[in-house]
């Protein structure tokens, strides 16, 4: 029964709209009626709003390293933490409040990635940053970032390798509709104009 009070709570904590909610308190409206219609960074940085979108990636990525670190310190059992690490990244991607349609996942996978392993989240962060800069492609930087994980997990031969892997399928698989674009050549890229 403890088990299932930290997934729960790693989930409640996870599922926090953190850019819908800041984007209607500044006085942007609902940001899923605009550019991508996504919750995340990217479509908050759509409202030209740089502080705004900074904000958002520290929260949601805060939310996923929080859960971890509170578990860790609060339970005997250090898989348990890896494991609410993933609840809160699915609590992002599918929030009760939102009709289970949330974000891609990535900032609150890296979160989470950096607490459970600090090189792993690390080496993830600067993949996103590399291909971001580079393409201006959000969402292969973020697939890059994702698959980094899995992949520097087992060249490190860690020992937790599942919860990297359940990451990097969840927000792999979010992206989707994102990959297709890429290869049809019309994904948009990172932009800051207003849509």
């Amino acid at each position: 029964m403890e088990y299932y009070v930290y997934l729960i709570f790693a989930y409640i904590i996870g599922s926090i709209p953190f850019g819908l909610c800041l984007c209607k308190v500044f006085g942007y409206g609902d940001i899923r009626r605009m550019g991508s219609g996504n919750i995340g960074a990217t479509n908050v940085l759509r409202t030209g709003n740089k502080t705004l979108a900074i904000l958002t990636v520290i929260l949601d990525s805060g939310k996923g390293a929080f859960v971890v670190l509170l578990v860790s310190y609060l339970s005997s059992n250090p898989t348990l933490a890896g494991i609410c690490g993933v609840f809160a990244v699915i609590g992002h991607i599918f929030p009760v409040w939102l009709r289970f349609r949330g974000g891609k996942g990535i900032a609150t996978s890296l979160g989470t990635a950096v607490v459970i392993d600090p090189i792993i989240g690390t080496i993830a962060i600067v993949i996103w940053v590399i291909v971001a800069i580079t393409t201006r492609y959000s969402s292969l930087a973020g697939i890059s970032s994702m698959i980094a994980l899995p992949v520097t997990g087992w060249i490190l031969s860690v020992s937790y390798m599942v919860p990297l892997l359940v990451l990097c399928t969840l927000s792999v698989g979010r992206h989707i509709p994102n990959i297709k674009r890429l290869l049809r050549g019309n994904e948009p890229k990172i932009s800051i104009d207003k849509k």
